[in-house]
This record gives C-alpha cells, structure tokens and sequence, in this order.
C-alpha cells in the first residue's frame, strides 16, 4: 500500500484589531534575573566612569594650577573682553599674552611658582598683580580697570601736565 501523501496548508493568523492593541506586560511579570542584569549593567557602567574620572585627575601634572583672571570696567561690572592679559616670570620675561572672553575671563594652567599679572587696554589704566600659584589650585584675580591710559608716553606726558598745574595752580 502505498503511504498517502499530506498535504500541508499553511495556516494563516488573521489579525485583528484587537491584537494591536494588546496592553504592555505588567510589572510584575519582569523576572528578576532581567531587573538584577540591568542594575549590574548600570553599576559597572558607573564604576568605569568613576575609574576614568579619577585616572584623568592623575594624569594632570601634580606641579601645575590654574590663574584666572576676570577683567571689569570699574563702577559698571562689566567685562572688558579688549583688554591684554599677560602673565609674565619674576624677571618680567612673559609666560603668556591672553585675550578675554565675552565675560572678562581668561584662564591659564601654570606651573607652581610666584607670576605677575599685568591687565591693559589702551582707555584704561593698567592693573598689575603679584600672584602665587600652588599646585591643582586655583588663584583668582579680579582687575577692576580704571579711566586712564596704560601708554607709558600718556602716563608721563598726563604726569607732566599735572605737575605743571600743580605748580602753577590751577
């Protein structure tokens, strides 16, 4: 006899409305094991965020701090963002020439050691700070910029001319 054959018919699932609205799994059906992998996945991703934060901190040179100065017309607050920065050595030979930002502010890592910082701008009379600059801290310098020039030439002739009224009252 000969095995008959089957024939196989596909069966088909209709879908209906219904179906595509079915409601999410409650909360309760979330096994434990998916909620344990989940806190390990956020604890280790943590832990390796912390571990790189630190590595960077290290990595910084131990010897180095930062000098930030904030640069503001007196009597109004405001940030004169036109001004020369400049950090000069002890013996004067500069370190560096910054420009300020839309805010004032200018900021400088440098090694730790004892800096002058001159502030200029041609309209104002220049600011001159001694600071000193300790390891992985942070020196701030406000320079409240005064009228005036910083001209050398300015300076002497605005000197000369006070001295002559000086001495001639008036």
């Amino acid at each position: 006899m000969r095995p008959r054959s089957r024939e196989v018919t596909p069966v088909r699932s209709s879908s209906t409305a219904d179906d595509d609205a079915l409601p999410p799994p409650p909360l309760s059906s979330l096994s434990l094991s998916r909620v344990q992998a989940v806190v390990g996945l956020l604890a280790g991703i943590v832990s390796i965020a912390g571990a790189v934060f630190s590595l960077v901190q290290f990595a910084r040179p131990a010897n180095t701090g930062n000098v930030v100065a904030i640069v503001q017309a007196a009597g109004s607050r405001r940030g004169v963002t036109d001004a020369t920065v400049e950090v000069l050595t002890t013996q004067n030979a500069i370190v560096a020439t910054l420009t300020p930002d839309s805010t004032g502010r200018v900021t400088q890592e440098l090694t730790e050691g004892v800096y002058i910082v001159r502030v200029s701008h041609p309209r104002y009379a220049a600011d001159v700070r001694r600071v000193q600059v300790l390891p992985r801290q942070t020196v701030e310098v406000r320079a409240s910029l005064r009228a005036g020039s910083s001209s050398p030439v300015a300076r002497a002739v605005n000197d000369g001319v006070s001295a002559v009224r000086k001495a001639l009252r008036f």
